[in-house]
């Protein structure tokens, strides 16, 4: 008898696993019969305002988001952290679960110039179709009662992609899950950063006295455009980020260039060939160690190469005829630290144009990190190369007497930075992801080893020391911070589809 119940047991085992994974077809039908509620609650949240710098904006959404969790089971804390804007911190405990997955959100977005929109108010979202000639026509909010729709149609509003795209996503793959009796795989805790438009400040300042209660196993980062192919996309990390400023100096003070030139020197013209010296014509820095400690072997070069990306469309959509050589693809190049002039300006920025010789020069670059090259060990290595270049390098405004002393003055200013993070695409979360999207959505999803652009919460990863991957839902061409910034239908579809696997994965 009892080896009968156990052979009852092993074979009830795979109905009960595939209760808790549901198929891609069931998936699909499930979420399109959510997706009328979804785009509604949808429509109310970014109805809201949510100036990250208009701190009575994130209250509201707060005050909006706070019983939409609780709805769902959550317990939800605001975190005081000593600034204005608390840390929204959501609380979910599973029976039986052995293990805590910690997904951070934001819940504030950029300011708007609603000249700038194709629409009245970038708060109040319009529902829009594509036309023929590559435009948009606005349709009837009732249109998503329909039950017609279209999964090409957009939602624009500031916000309706970041992050307010995925909060709804959650929301509604916890709803379906509900619904049909399934259950969260782990213990649920949620991040809603209030300040990440602003560098997440706040939240930042609270990870050592709620380092206890963020404590969790993974981390998943619900933020960014997924890849331009709309698949499911999984990035295993990103670059860091640090910012310098470069000033050179001339004359004491700005002087006429029909006295003085060929007389005094122009800063411009010695920052142009300071500049010169940092990179060669194909893009590759010449600063010595910049690159050093990066290495790229066979399997990660095969890894690189399965990302979908089309270099003839990304080099259309950007509007060049050729790119710089810092790896063979586009992939590639994200690999490697990245050196950018943002800006460049003189003593004279005033209307107009003068015949000056301007008595300084000054240049704003920003260095992309990746973990094999810390900031710290960067800016050093670009100080070190004013001084190899002849320059006298300083914190500061130099002294009269070390104008007169030293014929080529640099004042070197350097930021704090956020570093790389990477985590290995073939750990057991990796893998995990990766077979419980390709499950539930029937398409093995796009892997991305690192993303070029800077999550501001990376000191987490490092304080609170656990794997995190960013799981990006949105649209690539969802104009995030710009005017009419947009949610693709399709893209919230692939979303709930997406979180329902990653909840129900046995991670």
């Amino acid at each position: 008898m009892k080896n009968y119940h156990l052979l009852l047991t092993l074979c009830l085992l795979p109905v009960v696993l595939q209760a808790q994974q549901p198929s891609a077809a069931q998936l699909q039908a499930w979420v399109q019969a959510q997706l009328p509620a979804a785009l509604q609650e949808h429509r109310q949240l970014v109805s809201m305002p949510n100036d990250a710098a208009v701190p009575a904006d994130i209250g509201r959404n707060i005050a909006w988001l706070k019983p939409a969790f609780e709805r769902r089971g959550f317990e939800v804390q605001l975190l005081e952290t000593g600034g204005e804007i608390p840390v929204f911190f959501a609380e979910r405990p599973q029976a039986g679960a052995s293990r805590t997955l910690l997904l951070y959100l934001h819940l504030d977005g950029q300011p708007v110039d609603p000249a700038q929109w194709d629409q009245p108010d970038p708060w109040q979202p319009v529902l829009k179709r594509p036309t023929a000639g590559g435009g948009w026509e606005a349709l009837p909010y009732e249109r998503i009662q329909s039950g017609a729709i279209d999964p090409e149609w957009r939602v624009f509003g500031r916000a309706a992609a970041d992050d307010k795209g995925p909060i709804i996503m959650l929301l509604h793959a916890l709803d379906l899950m509900q619904q049909h009796g399934l259950t969260p795989a782990c213990n649920l805790k949620v991040i809603l950063d209030g300040e990440e438009e602003k560098g997440s400040a706040g939240l930042k300042s609270s990870l050592e006295r709620y380092r206890q209660r963020y404590a969790a196993d993974y981390l998943l980062i619900m933020d960014g455009p997924a890849h331009a192919s709309n698949r499911p996309t999984l990035t295993f990390g990103c670059r860091g980020n640090v910012t310098c400023s470069i000033t050179v100096y001339g004359p004491a003070s700005p002087q006429h260039s029909g006295h003085f030139g060929n007389y005094a020197p122009n800063p411009v013209f010695r920052m142009a060939q300071l500049l010169a010296s940092m990179k060669d014509e194909a893009g590759r820095v010449l600063i010595e160690g910049f690159y050093e400690g990066v290495r790229l072997d066979d399997e990660t070069r095969a890894l690189l190469r399965a990302v979908p990306d089309n270099d003839s469309l990304l080099m259309q959509r950007l509007g060049i005829a050729s790119r710089e050589q810092v790896g063979h693809t586009y992939q590639e190049a994200l690999q490697y630290p990245s050196l950018n002039v943002r800006h460049i300006h003189t003593s004279w920025n005033g209307p107009g144009l003068k015949t000056i010789i301007p008595d300084w020069t000054r240049v704003h670059l920003d260095v992309r990190l990746v973990p094999e090259t810390p900031a710290d060990r960067q800016l050093d290595l670009i100080e070190q190369h004013l001084k190899k270049q002849g320059y006298y390098v300083i914190d500061r405004e130099p002294s009269r007497e070390e104008r007169l002393k030293y014929a080529h003055i640099a004042t070197f200013k350097r930021s704090s930075g956020v570093n790389a993070f990477r985590t290995d695409m073939e750990a057991p979360l990796g893998k995990a992801l990766t077979a419980a999207i390709t499950q539930c959505t029937g398409e093995t999803p796009v892997r991305i080893r690192i993303m070029g652009g800077t999550v501001p919460i990376a000191p987490m990863i490092d304080r609170l020391g656990i794997p995190a991957v960013i799981v990006p839902l949105v649209n690539m061409d969802n104009n995030q911070h710009n005017p009419n910034e947009n949610l693709r239908i399709g893209n919230l579809i692939e979303g709930m589809r997406v979180c329902v696997a990653i909840l129900t994965a046995k991670l």
